[in-house]
């Protein structure tokens, strides 16, 4: 069957240099242009993210604010009206309904308003339907507790009201008359009745109908949420936040007013603590939802680029076709560029210009190389005779591929000769970042007439890794095209040696805590980047009953003592924090970007945790206690030194006051071990 000579002629054209060189312009110009709006449109997307996390972040912590704004202006009211409450009134109901009814602000700012009396019975409670006296005790109630013990307003954990059965909230202030406390005056609120979110739905109309804000109190109880249904219930029944709730016990549950980012994959989420109350305004936003104005603009940037892309490629290869016409012959040559059966200066077209300056390259390209392979053939067989008795691995390269190794090299890397000459020598790498990295110093060391020299980790062919010596030198300084000698050896063991000495060097080898030295590196540490470390807290402990165990049982029991309690008090620590022994049986721990309240409650698990220790010993049953010393890095301590001796005289005050227990520093309170 006879071709026609329309399909010959296009045949020929597509298998032309000219056809090939013009194509591959083109779609290098198609991919640098798709690639350049790909990454453009990345970066603006990265750009919208970081920009909605960051309003988001400033949201919740504004949105936290004045909700803590609304709490304490609660409480505002509360302590003006006890100005009105004498030691008599409040065990007196005849004064109290007259109290209630000149109190009109009080009653309309809560659902409920009672007196509790000092022994926690209620004397009179007000509500809508006027005034009672149910027969009820609150002395078992923590907002009652704090304010009578310390004589301070308190917020209650979500309760669920006796009478109505609805979720609500309690705040209450102490009462205090002579210095003693009298009674207390609190209030209810019914978080579905009064949606004390309200302030947050701006912010939820702006976020979008997917987006989602909760309010919670500390133990993860829903007090406001879009689905008054959830109102009393956990955070378990809230599946958008699971990943945020996660995130945040994993970093130690920790209240922090200026907000946390807890985003994942799917979402962003963010949390902040209501200053004033133990409550955490929590925001989440669907990704999706923030990428959605710039996703619906891609598509159409893409076409565009894809419209302009092809205009210019076809323009540019119809001027490449134009412009490459006279190379065929020069083509037909250059296929035989390598073929040793022509010699290199035969052969060549006879051209001028531009056509016959390439010709006139080529052709003395290809009589170095002849000269040049040469010369390598003659330089590889001297190497070959060095390399095979050489006891460290050898490997020449020529623009960073193997051109020789010997035997030693592909013992080492575990690979047979053929798997590694020509091949490209990042290989050897245990990662392309190591490889990218040691780049520009070896770059350094040779431009400086330097031979190289680093520790790098290297892999074998069987997947593995390990430490290695490498050294070069170009053959040539002035010529890189000459190639690179390279020797490795391996130095697995001297890597292992010095981790161990360095390890030995900051670390207690009786309990493997952190010593001294590692204890006051960090505080260096801290006390450089004040005050951007802030807060901080400081814990030093001294066991309580130590010393009878060393003597009545021996310092084996005394040790395995020690390594008890250091683990103990490891299993109370976050991942950041720093436990030490600083020597016997006296420990420190480094609470960083730890508030005081936190700070307090850890100290106690500490103490607890120490104290609920059973150590089995030779069929006794060994125990000890902690004196806990607390020092809260305040602005007024401006030494590691001062912060050091503020805790450790807490620590010994704590003992002095009967041991077992925590006493903080500048501080009265102690909280004594049960």
């Amino acid at each position: 069957m006879s071709t026609s000579p329309v399909l010959s002629v296009l045949r020929h054209f597509l298998g032309t240099l000219k056809f090939r060189l013009a194509l591959g312009a083109m779609l290098a110009l198609i991919g640098g242009i798709s690639v350049s709006t790909l990454m453009l449109l990345q970066r603006a997307q990265y750009d919208t993210v970081e920009a909605a996390r960051a309003q988001q972040l400033s949201d919740v912590v504004g949105n936290a604010r004045l909700l803590g704004t609304r709490v304490r202006e609660a409480q505002r009211a509360l302590a003006n009206a006890t100005t009105g409450l004498s030691a008599e009134s409040v065990n007196n109901r005849a004064l109290l309904r007259v109290f209630f009814e000149n109190s009109p602000i009080l009653r309309g700012s809560f659902d409920e308003v009672f007196v509790i009396t000092a022994d926690g019975q209620v004397e009179l409670m007000h509500d809508s339907k006027g005034d009672r006296t149910p027969v009820r005790s609150m002395a078992d109630r923590a907002y009652f507790q704090t304010a009578v013990r310390d004589q301070r307003p308190a917020v209650s954990d979500l309760v669920v009201s006796q009478d109505s059965g609805e979720p609500s909230v309690v705040l209450a202030h102490p009462v205090v008359r002579g210095g003693k406390t009298v009674g207390v005056l609190a209030g209810s609120l019914s978080l579905r009745q009064r949606d004390l979110a309200s302030i947050l739905a701006e912010g939820n109309a702006e976020m979008g109908e997917t987006s989602l804000v909760v309010v919670t109190d500390a133990n993860g109880h829903i007090l406001a949420h879009p689905d008054t249904a959830l109102i009393g219930t956990t955070l378990a029944t809230e599946p958008r936040l699971r990943n945020a709730v996660a995130r945040w016990r994993d970093s130690g549950k920790s209240l922090e007013p200026q907000g946390l980012h807890l985003d994942d994959a799917e979402a962003l989420a963010t949390a902040a603590a209501v200053p004033g109350a133990d409550w955490m305004v929590w925001r989440w936003r669907p990704r999706t939802d923030v990428l959605a104005p710039l996703l619906a603009g891609r598509a159409d940037a893409i076409r565009a680029s894809a419209v302009l892309c092809a205009a210019m490629g076809v323009g540019l290869m119809l001027l490449l076709t134009w412009q490459l016409r006279a190379l065929t012959q020069l083509r037909q040559r250059a296929l035989y560029l390598f073929d040793n059966q022509q010699a290199a200066a035969d052969g060549w077209p006879q051209a001028s210009g531009e056509i016959g300056d390439l010709t006139r390259v080529l052709r003395n390209g290809a009589m170095e190389r002849d000269k040049l392979e040469a010369m390598n053939s003659q330089i590889l067989r001297q190497l070959q005779g060095v390399m095979a008795a050489a006891p460290v691995g050898i490997a020449l390269t020529r623009n960073s591929w193997f051109v020789l190794v010997s035997k030693e090299m592909c013992r080492l890397l575990g690979r047979d000769e053929a798997s590694l000459l020509n091949q490209a020598a990042q290989s050897i790498y245990a990662s392309n970042e190591d490889y990218m990295a040691a780049g520009p110093r070896m770059e350094e060391a040779f431009s400086a007439g330097r031979p190289f020299d680093g520790e790098l980790q290297f892999l074998r062919g069987d997947g593995t890794r390990f430490p290695g010596r490498l050294r070069g030198m170009p053959v040539e300084i002035h010529n890189r095209d000459a190639g690179t000698i390279w020797t490795l050896t391996d130095i697995s063991d001297e890597v292992n040696e010095r981790s161990s000495l360095e390890w030995a060097a900051n670390h207690d080898t009786l309990t493997g805590l952190a010593n001294r030295k590692a204890f006051d590196q960090r505080l260096a540490q801290l006390f450089e980047a004040l005050p951007r470390s802030r807060p901080a807290a400081l814990l030093v402990l001294d066991l309580d009953r130590f010393k009878p165990i060393n003597d009545n049982h021996g310092h084996a029991a005394g040790d395995a003592m020690l390594r008890a309690v250091a683990t103990a008090v490891q299993g109370c620590m976050r991942g950041g924090d720093l436990t030490v022994r600083l020597g016997g049986d006296e420990f420190a721990v480094l609470l960083e970007r730890c508030p005081a309240e936190v700070a307090l409650r850890v100290a106690e698990d500490v103490r607890a945790s120490v104290e609920a220790l059973r150590l089995p010993w030779q069929g006794h049953t060994l125990s000890a206690g902690a004196s806990v010393g607390m020092a809260v890095l305040t602005e007024e301590i401006n030494t590691a030194d001062v912060w050091v001796a503020s805790a450790d005289r807490a620590c010994y005050e704590a003992k002095a006051a009967g041991r077992n227990r925590v006493h903080t520093a500048g501080h009265l309170r102690l909280v004594a071990g049960g």
